[in-house]
């Protein structure tokens, strides 16, 4: 495997790669040391950022692994696929497969972890079931009755859940699972949500490229237009850049930023980044910057300043990117690759680059 070619200014420089025997579905960093990497062939693969220690905590199997996430202590890892069934490990004080939840042959491709407690949602079908895992005990099962789940998001605070399928979002009270939950409605499906770090503001992606931004708890929303096909991604800034953060969208081989005016009835001032030559496949912002990382099907990463300018390109002659993850400091970004490479890169503080 060929290194990364950088070009322009060399922001982060490679510091390690692995492989896995398929496409990389999933990345995930704990709040410390751990990455983990899922592939289609159904492996879950864990790597210590301190020891660099590689090590495959489920073999290849006959049915992919598309979700994982660390609880938000570190303290759980879940993963879930094809197969219906959601495994999680406990990290500390050693790896260990303790439980899963699900149902045989119900594909599980959304889960998320409560922002403070150690419950866990995921998908099933055209329902979000909600565990404790600690307790051991089903919390909640949520309907969503028009569609199979198409994405979901915690509110920062955990107060409420966010489920998205066709004809738009249902948010539920998690202080109160069985109230009715806030629906809000969608010409089109509703295929990704995404709370803003800050919790003021939920944006929604639809098949009708277009997003639509609500500022939590008012009625009606922003809506952002023009995208020249399918929105693949919507992400936050998880600063702000003066009154909101930033939210940056996907399609095609484009990205579009948008920016919050000071008053209401300007809305949101938006501008392309141009750089990606085939699809892009994901994107994501630097915690605390707003520099924004993109990879694409022809292997590049772009790496954006402000997310304006383009600070760096660099370039994987033998693999095409499927995933990108920043570790929650910022100092590392791992990448993944659709024959299955694995791509650690940290800041480089010493002017060169991927070499």
């Amino acid at each position: 495997m060929s290194g990364l070619k950088t070009h322009l200014s060399p922001l982060f420089e490679l510091q390690w790669t692995g492989q896995l025997s398929d496409y990389v579905t999933d990345l995930a960093w704990s709040n410390s040391d751990y990455l983990a990497a899922s592939s289609g062939s159904g492996e879950v693969f864990l790597w210590n950022l301190k020891t660099e220690e590689p090590r495959l905590v489920l073999s290849p199997q006959e049915t992919s692994i598309d979700c994982l996430e660390f609880s938000h202590d570190g303290q759980f890892l879940a993963a879930a696929g094809q197969e219906g069934k959601v495994k999680i490990w406990t990290i500390k004080p050693h790896i260990e497969l303790i439980n899963s939840w699900g149902k045989q042959g119900q594909w599980i491709d959304h889960l998320a972890w409560h922002p403070t407690k150690n419950q866990l949602a995921f998908s099933l079908g055209r329902y979000v079931q909600v565990v404790d895992v600690v307790a051991e005990e089903i919390i909640a099962t949520l309907p969503f009755e028009t569609s199979s789940v198409l994405g979901m998001s915690w509110h920062p605070s955990g107060e409420n859940l966010a489920v998205a399928g066709n004809g738009g979002v249902k948010i539920w009270n998690a202080n109160q699972w069985n109230d009715d939950p806030i629906v809000v409605e969608m010409a089109a499906a509703c295929t990704a949500i995404a709370w803003s770090k800050d919790g003021d503001y939920l944006a929604a992606s639809c098949l009708d490229n277009t997003v639509l931004v609500w500022r939590w708890q008012d009625e009606i929303p922003w809506r952002m237009t023009g995208f020249g096909g399918k929105i693949r991604h919507v992400t936050w800034s998880n600063i702000k850049s003066e009154i909101a953060p930033l939210l940056a969208v996907s399609c095609l081989e484009e990205i579009v930023v948008w920016k919050k005016e000071k008053n209401d009835e300007d809305g949101w001032l938006s501008w392309g980044l141009i750089g990606h030559e085939d699809m892009i496949t994901d994107i994501g912002f630097q915690p605390n910057s707003l520099l924004l990382a993109s990879v694409g099907e022809n292997g590049e990463l772009l790496l954006w300043q402000k997310a304006k300018q383009l600070g760096q390109r660099s370039q994987e002659t033998l693999e095409e990117f499927s995933r990108l993850e920043w570790h929650p400091s910022g100092e590392n970004l791992a990448i993944g690759g659709q024959k299955g490479g694995l791509f650690i890169l940290k800041k480089s503080y010493r002017g060169r680059g991927f070499g």
